[in-house]
């Protein structure tokens, strides 16, 4: 993706803000929303085979999806 942006200078020469057009902040702001998702979808799966791990490593019961579903 290609941004198109402008830099605001104060009088000293020192950047202060970037502004871009608005199409261009909505795309950019997808495309974070994007990455934030799949981050969250690979720490839940980080955290769920750690869990996992734990369940093999010191052979707790283990409980069928019907079981967990009625706890809830």
């Amino acid at each position: 993706m290609k941004l198109i942006f402008q830099y605001v200078k104060d009088s000293k020469g020192k950047i202060k803000f970037i502004q871009l057009p608005l199409n261009d902040w909505k795309k950019l702001m997808k495309k974070l929303n994007e990455y934030e998702q799949i981050l969250k979808i690979k720490s839940d799966l980080i955290q769920a085979f750690n869990e996992v791990e734990i369940l093999r490593k010191f052979k707790f019961k283990k409980q069928t999806l019907k079981e967990f579903l009625t706890t809830l």
